[in-house]
């Protein structure tokens, strides 16, 4: 069981709360009474999402990849808390680009780390300190919770670009974390298993039809959609995330995974071989 704390900040930014868990988590933090910075990409989702959430929302429009407009941002979020602590960042922006790596389109894979990792630097970076570690920083500390993915520790063929990227959050956060412990910011990674997000619905395999991968690709991809289909919802999931944002007293990693056992626990367990093994009856 949790033990939830009384929150020092009513304020928390959002990377990414255009669609998905993002929308989802928005969506939960403002119910429970927080000014929420979130971060969408274009002025159109800015004011969608301002009029369907509220004064409580204050949109920011910036890339993850621009450091320019992420450093806007910040002066923007440090003029709306005037002085005060920013409670929490959410990094929570990700895409994924699919592919067998003998076919994989290596810029697109950079384009997937440029995202999923060198954004979570970069936002990390401009906000940090605003979280804590400006010297005679005003109040409590803020906390970082970095979203990775079930990814982040069991593999899948077909996933590397995004994989490694996952795999890359998690170990920067155990680094950040150690890092941060002087400030008093606590560093938590979430790792979510199937969420009814449109995360997979984007990827196209038009590019690998004419490659031997494509038949086995679209059974593995057919197979994902429909198990993402079938997972939890983003507000169930974003309850929980929030939930852990409030805990007093925080493990470093949560697994938010719906069928546990199947798909965390028994994966973990057993021998990497067994697990090729039974992925290669899936494709075949």
């Amino acid at each position: 069981m949790l033990t939830q704390m009384k929150s020092k900040s009513g304020t928390i930014l959002i990377t990414g709360v255009s669609s998905g868990i993002g929308y989802g988590m928005a969506k939960e933090f403002i119910g429970r009474d927080y000014t929420l910075f979130g971060s969408v990409r274009t002025q159109q989702d800015a004011e969608r999402l301002k009029a369907e959430l509220g004064e409580k929302f204050i949109p920011l429009i910036f890339d993850v990849t621009d450091q320019v407009s992420i450093d806007r941002a910040a002066e923007l979020v440090q003029f709306h808390i005037k002085g005060n602590c920013l409670g929490g960042l959410v990094n929570n922006s990700g895409i994924s680009i699919p592919g067998p790596v003998e076919h994989l389109d290596i810029e697109k894979a950079a384009y997937n780390f440029d995202v999923n990792v060198l954004g979570v630097l970069r936002v990390t970076k401009s906000f940090l300190p605003l979280l804590g570690t400006q010297t005679n920083h005003p109040n409590h500390p803020g906390r970082i919770l970095n979203i990775s993915s079930i990814s982040g520790k069991i593999s899948a063929p077909y996933l590397a670009a995004y994989t490694g990227t996952k795999h890359a959050v998690e170990g920067i956060s155990h680094c950040l974390r150690k890092e941060l412990l002087p400030f008093g910011i606590d560093v938590i990674i979430i790792g979510p298993g199937q969420v009814q997000t449109p995360i997979w619905d984007k990827s196209s395999l038009d590019e690998f039809k004419d490659t031997w991968y494509f038949s086995s690709m679209t059974k593995f991809f057919t197979y994902l959609v429909s198990k993402g289909k079938k997972g939890m919802t983003p507000d169930e999931c974003s309850r929980r995330i929030a939930d852990i944002f409030e805990t007093e007293k925080p493990k470093t990693r949560y697994a938010i995974v719906q069928n546990r056992f199947k798909d965390w626990i028994l994966p973990l367990l057993l021998p990497d071989r067994v697990v090729d093994r039974l992925t290669l009856k899936k494709l075949m």
